[in-house]
């Protein structure tokens, strides 16, 4: 995971681009100098705001310490698992040994071959990004993400409307995520009604700081805390996440996709990330807040738009050797996969390029906004003719 500004759990990489010709970089750091410090980035707001254009979810919910709309705050409903209120203050392995299901479910879940998902259908969902959509989407069915180590991969779902969330939480402002993904999913579903809200937790493993068991708490209280009953029904976190060769620990299962038709989740890696992957990215280091990425009514993909400043010590980056940008730039240097360093490389190399996006990516303040074309893949279409 990413760990600038809020400490995102970075997750995710890329192949290097070629260099520029002429492109200079520093010298490297003298031994035994120390880096310079990251960015630091002031706090999230506690409701970040989709980008513009992109589908506008409810408001978010009413929390124990927060005033609702109208005479008083809204009654906090329990997270369950089969019907059971759960005590989100309970150790984990104390719950699983009383619902020993839950470690079946995630034994059969780290048990399946990941699945290479391709581009048709797919809506790939990077760190600190969330997308909603329902079985109706003629455009989308897969939603995905991957890379997670000590992040969690959240999927949300209505088994009424068929309305499914996924995003990939890091562990930056969890209780206000949790609040907006839920209210995203009610938008489109009638919570009154038939069916009930699904919630399955895939990530993490028994890292060294225990990032991953403190994310696992925080999702766990985050959900008690919501106006709605949310079942708990997949619990593949952290311990049951986790697999230890040679006194060293990883997790097993590093991304998930899933069947908004069939509601199947499944592990998967994903061959095309995009579009716009360099962007997002570079959205993420530079201390983003969870974002919307989809407008499923128009059935459009919405990246940006998105401003930051010039990265501090960009050029100091880009000239560390892998080793450095490992154990300075991830949460969990012996775990990551093997791309992680060229992808925060690639990252790197287009903050340095766009140091002021509001001038060479966003000069009119629009989204780029992209539709599947005939064969299931993103084509960007103009923004006036929308």
């Amino acid at each position: 995971m990413f760990s600038v500004g809020q400490r995102p759990q970075c997750c995710r990489g890329r192949a290097v681009p070629t260099a520029r010709p002429g492109l200079a970089l520093p010298s490297r750091r003298a031994p035994g100098s120390r880096p310079p410090p990251l960015p630091r980035h002031l706090p999230p707001p506690r409701f970040p705001r989709a980008p513009r254009g992109a589908a506008t979810p409810a408001p978010a919910l009413g929390r124990k310490s927060g005033a609702a709309a109208g005479p008083g705050p809204l009654p906090e409903m329990p997270l369950l698992i089969n019907g059971e209120r759960v005590d989100p203050d309970r150790p984990t392995g104390d719950m699983i040994r009383a619902y020993p299901h839950l470690e079946e479910k995630a034994k059969l879940l780290r048990s399946q071959p990941a699945r290479i998902v391709e581009p048709k259908g797919l809506l790939y969902v990077q760190q600190r990004e969330f997308a909603v959509t329902t079985p109706k989407d003629g455009s989308v069915s897969i939603l995905g993400s991957d890379d997670a180590t000590t992040c969690h991969i959240v999927v949300l779902r209505h088994t009424g409307s068929g309305a499914t969330c996924l995003t990939h939480c890091d562990g930056s402002d969890t209780e206000a995520e949790v609040s907006l993904i839920m209210s995203s999913v009610k938008s489109f579903s009638d919570t009154t009604g038939y069916g009930r809200l699904e919630v399955h937790l895939v990530g993490g493993f028994n890292d060294d700081r225990q990032l991953s068991q403190k994310l696992t708490n925080q999702l766990l209280r985050a959900f008690d805390l919501q106006p709605d009953d949310v079942h708990l029904v997949t619990f593949c976190v952290t311990e049951l996440n986790d697999r230890e060769e040679k006194d060293t620990h990883f997790p097993i299962i590093y991304g998930i996709a899933v069947n908004v038709k069939t509601a199947e989740i499944f592990p998967a890696t994903f061959p095309e990330k995009g579009p716009d992957e360099d962007l997002r990215s570079a959205h993420i280091l530079t201390g983003a807040t969870l974002t919307n990425i989809y407008n499923p009514k128009m059935e459009q993909l919405h990246i940006g738009p998105y401003f930051w400043r010039p990265f501090p010590h960009v050029d100091f980056w880009l000239e560390q050797d892998d080793e450095q940008i490992l154990q300075n730039l991830s949460t969990s240097p012996l775990a990551e996969p093997p791309h992680f360093v060229s992808h925060i490389r690639s990252t790197l190399t287009f903050l340095k390029e766009h140091p002021f996006p509001s001038r060479s990516l966003f000069p009119d303040r629009k989204p780029r906004i992209y539709k599947k074309n005939e064969e299931g893949l993103w084509e960007q279409v103009c923004s006036d003719k929308i």
